[in-house]
């Protein structure tokens, strides 16, 4: 009788698996698939068990609309609006963490370092969605304030560990969120409505060389104190 994994093994594998996809097959995901991955992320815990996230998805031609809209919208430089305040600065060891995974990406396109027009071209791609055929928008209401926020930031990690489960390829965009007002317009959200981020998902394309570098990850002893026994 075969041994199955322990569910640790398990967890420790999607999570080492998971990598951010900037480059997808364009194939749809089956419905089906879908609903399992949304089945499996409303599981997520809150506080109060409010379950402060609401998801939108855009697939097929609602997606490459909204595609084209936020696209014309970021290139064009038009203002940007997001409902939560973005990093003031990355400073010691996060801005160390930032450049790594930056020249990264840079490297594994033959960017030159210091290519600010590249830079900003690759930073576009965003917006195009990475080519892939859905995209979910998670925002949450504005009463529930940034609490709502962390809740939803947990919902779309089990977003994405499910989908790692099912051989989907995700990536969380907080870029989406910097064009929030757009997005309220565009799918006719409500105004107590706050973007939290986007997450465009699909199969990855395993072939595109974006897709074969993997990014660091710290030490446990160098992001958790322990006190007492």
């Amino acid at each position: 009788m075969t041994q199955q994994p322990a569910p640790i093994d398990v967890l420790e594998t999607l999570l080492r698996e998971r990598y951010s996809v900037r480059a997808f097959k364009p194939e749809p995901v089956p419905r089906e698939t879908i609903d399992r991955v949304l089945d499996a992320a409303q599981r997520t815990a809150s506080w109060c068990n409010s379950q402060p996230w609401q998801v939108l998805i855009a697939s097929g031609a609602a997606k490459e609309k909204f595609r084209k809209a936020i696209y014309a919208e970021a290139s064009s430089g038009a203002p940007q609006d997001g409902d939560f305040e973005f990093p003031r600065e990355y400073r010691g060891v996060y801005l160390e963490r930032r450049r790594e995974s930056g020249f990264q990406l840079y490297n594994t396109l033959e960017i030159a370092r210091g290519d600010k027009a590249a830079y900003a071209r690759q930073a576009l791609e965003n917006y195009n969605l990475f080519g892939a055929p859905h995209v979910a928008i998670i925002h949450t209401d504005e009463a529930l304030g940034i609490y709502g926020a962390i809740d939803c930031g947990a919902y779309v990690g089990n977003f994405m560990l499910a989908a790692q489960a099912l051989d989907l390829g995700t990536i969380p965009q907080a870029a989406l969120a910097r064009h929030s007002g757009m997005i309220r317009r565009h799918f006719g959200l409500g105004d107590d409505r706050r973007v939290v981020c986007g997450i465009s998902f699909g199969f990855a394309d395993h072939a595109h060389r974006i897709n074969s570098y993997r990014t660091s990850r710290a030490a446990v002893a160098d992001t958790v104190t322990f006190v007492g026994e």
